[in-house]
């Protein structure tokens, strides 16, 4: 049996940014068009965020001393009283993310002339296991040209390595790139010594000292280096090397430094050996962590060997599956690294990328991030946890500008370098949204479990949030409970209410979360006083189509047809409700999903779907989901997905979010329990294997399945005994670390299920 392809390849080179293979390393990314002709790749870094704001303009708005008023009407029924709890300041987007330049390698040869490139013999490909980016075609009468392309994790460079580049080229950078303001000031350098170029690209923002610079170290093995307008032509050589760094700066900058780094990257023995050098260096670390979990679907080996185009026309089958699976785990990493993926992951090709490219907060950027623990990516959640970490200040400023209350309130959005929550207005009143910070603090929580540990900063950082929820909960309901107010379900409204209100289920959910996690870590005496007040908080309401509320308050009716899901954070993530331990709320959250819309048809929305279905034992809700995704045409021929049906928006929601679905639906854990096979969507996880997976009460599990059995083997690294729900049995399960255990079993057969 063959083993699925962990890569992908397309038979001629990208014509749309949206199609170019891509690579990064968590802080450079490179989108690679292909193209032996014009071979382009498309520099980013998570730096670069355009500056469009004056001094004050992202501060948080200072309503603290208003605060008191609002409760008081929206506690007596005024139920529009939150539209005007602003301070008067239109919509401000956070910073828009956008691409750096490209770098051309560019063929000076006549079209049609005795050495022009055979494009109709072009292949791209992105192998998954390196990272590496390849494009070939062929001359007419030279050797094959090939292009190699990645972004180092171990040296932080873009690394292009071209051979047999032709008889003549041009290299040079171009900012130009679509949607690129008119006001951009551009310089180019161009410096040649020793054999080597170093050519730059100083890049400076309208009406701004903000700017940045792109630096490319050009190795030839051999020829003649002329000087262009932009760049330069290289003629004779056999091998060439470019490493390329790019820097956001304020105010003048010498790259000096930088080419001097770069030299020290080349080394003194050609290209050949330096990009050998470079490789291996990069391939140890990205290597090890994609390889860390797998799965095989049992995929026809004729469709396995289709290109990725070819596979997305076809989306019924379990190859598209294997593939979607594997490029997802490599977008996923390839993107996190100083940051987590934004909404775009690390990659655009236009200045006017969609929702700023920035972080979504209130869904996007927990689903992109759902498989870090339970795939083995610990990479993706320290990643997420350096987004926190820099922001963590104006967290603080946030609870006490809008609440007037100790600890810290997360953003909705944000740019990666600002944590203030600015953007905002009537419709989308985020700035009263309390329940980012325990949204943004669980995937760390998670790690921790996964690990056996109690990091200190997390248990601060979860401290400090009950801090904010001690000050802010001080107000009662009718019934003597405490009421959140004001209270935000994003990005919905009540039926009957306006889009700020009372007691928005995802706010009480993450309000008793946030106080128990804390309690868990805190001392005695303070543990008490945060038990005691999660306790006074109401309870879920279930409303008259028996179907989990979005707001438990009198009054307030749901509105079905949306895109998210906020009320159901009690199943997923939180794992509050459960078929095995609330089942009357389960049936209900059950019911809340059947209700569920999917308004504009948004991906992510489709997936959170499937993530909670997965959560609830629903399999055919989960495979109905995913079928959704498959069948909508969501992904572009670089298995980089859209925000809507049709290749509409390109985004990452999808590519990142649909591995964490799959891993849900096969294997699900806490850290007291283990379920087998919750969730397996009828027709496309028949039969396979799952491995490498890490659980979170600190073992590692290889699933294999087929109609009427499956096998688990468990490596625990630490003793735990947990509760084991397989198909057929419940039992509990005692494990001891460095002792394997195999279970083997009778699967129910779900495809004949209801």
């Amino acid at each position: 049996m063959t083993e699925p392809v962990h890569g992908t390849w397309e038979p001629e080179p990208a014509t749309r940014w949206e199609d170019a293979f891509l690579a990064g390393n968590g802080r450079h990314g490179a989108l690679v068009y292909g193209d032996p002709r014009d071979d382009r790749v498309i520099v980013t870094h998570h730096t670069l965020v355009r500056p469009h704001h004056r001094p004050g303009d992202t501060d948080p708005p200072r309503l603290a001393d208003r605060l008191r008023a609002l409760q008081d009407a929206l506690l007596a029924g005024d139920l529009t009283a939150a539209e005007t709890f602003t301070d008067g300041r239109p919509l401000r987007w956070i910073q828009p993310f956008h691409p750096g330049f490209q770098t051309h390698v560019r063929a000076d040869t006549p079209h049609g002339g005795p050495d022009a490139l055979d494009t109709s013999g072009a292949r791209r490909e992105v192998d998954f296991t390196t990272g590496v980016v390849t494009a070939t075609a062929r001359a007419a009468t030279a050797p094959a040209r090939t292009s190699r392309v990645l972004v180092s994790r171990a040296d932080d460079v873009l690394v292009q390595y071209v051979t047999e580049p032709g008889p003549r080229v041009r290299v040079e950078l171009d900012h130009r790139l679509s949607g690129a303001p008119p006001g951009l000031i551009a310089a180019h350098g161009v410096a040649t010594a020793h054999g080597e170029t170093v050519l730059t690209l100083g890049v400076r923002y309208p009406d701004s000292t903000l700017g940045y610079t792109g630096v490319t170290l050009v190795v030839p093995d051999s020829g003649r280096t002329t000087l262009t307008d932009r760049g330069i032509r290289v003629e004779g050589a056999r091998r060439l090397l470019l490493l390329t760094r790019v820097r956001r700066h304020d105010g003048p900058y010498d790259p000096a430094e930088e080419t001097a780094a770069l030299r020290a990257l080349a080394g003194e023995d050609g290209p050949s050996a330096a990009y050998v050098r470079l490789l291996d260096r990069h391939t140890a670390l990205h290597r090890a962590a994609y390889r860390r979990v797998g799965l095989d679907l049992a995929a026809d080996p004729a469709e396995r060997a289709l290109p990725g185009s070819a596979l997305l026309a076809r989306p019924a089958g379990p190859a598209l599956l294997e593939r979607l699976f594997a490029a997802g785990r490599y977008h996923l990493l390839s993107s996190s690294g100083m940051l987590p993926p934004r909404l775009c992951g690390l990659w655009t090709g236009d200045w006017d990328t969609a929702w700023a490219g920035g972080f979504t907060t209130d869904a996007n950027l927990a689903l992109q991030t759902a498989s870090a623990v339970a795939a083995d990516l610990p990479e993706v959640s320290e990643a997420h946890r350096a987004l926190i970490r820099r922001q963590f200040a104006d967290w603080r400023d946030n609870a006490r500008a809008v609440f007037g209350a100790r600890g810290i309130v997360a953003p909705a959005h944000t740019d990666g370098e600002s944590g203030h929550a600015y953007h905002f207005d009537r419709e989308y009143p985020l700035h009263l949204w309390t329940a980012a910070a325990d949204w943004l603090l669980l995937p760390l929580l998670e790690a921790d479990e996964a690990a056996g540990r109690r990091d200190p900063w997390l248990t601060a950082r979860l401290l400090e949030l009950s801090d904010f929820y001690e000050d802010f909960l001080t107000r009662t309901g009718p019934d003597g409970r405490l009421a959140v107010v004001p209270s935000y379900s994003p990005e919905n409204r009540p039926d009957g209410g306006s889009w700020g209100a009372v007691n928005a289920t995802m706010d009480l959910a993450a309000a008793r979360h946030a106080l128990t996690a804390a309690a868990d870590r805190a001392p005695a005496t303070r543990a008490g006083r945060l038990r005691a007040l999660a306790d006074r908080l109401p309870p879920y309401r279930v409303n008259a189509d028996g179907a989990l509320a979005e707001w438990a308050w009198p009054g307030l009716g749901d509105r079905y047809d949306h895109r998210h899901l906020s009320h159901l954070y009690p199943v997923w993530p939180l794992d509050a409700i459960t078929p095995y331990d609330t089942p009357d709320l389960a049936r209900a959250a059950a019911r809340a999903l059947e209700l569920r819309g999917s308004e504009n048809d948004s991906a992510h929305g489709h997936l959170h779907q499937g993530l909670i279905a997965a959560r609830l034992g629903d399999a055919v809700r989960a495979g109905d989901a995913l079928r959704r995704v498959l069948d909508g045409d969501y992904f572009h021929a670089s298995l980089m997905s859209a925000h809507y049906p049709k290749r509409d928006v390109y985004n990452a929601d999808a590519a990142h979010a649909l591995p964490a679905l799959l891993v849900e639906a096969l294997v699900r854990s806490t850290p007291d329990r283990l379920v087998l096979l919750p969730a397996p969507p009828p027709g496309l996880c028949a039969r396979g294997r799952l491995t490498g997976v890490r659980t979170r009460f600190g073992a590692r599990i290889d699933l294999a399945w087929a109609p009427g059995e499956y096998r688990c083997v468990l490596r625990p690294d630490r003793d735990a005994t947990v509760e084991l729900r397989a198909p057929g049995e419940v039992r509990r399960l005692a494990l001891r670390a460095g002792v394997e255990q195999v279970l083997a079993g009778y699967a129910v057969d779900r495809t004949v299920q209801s």
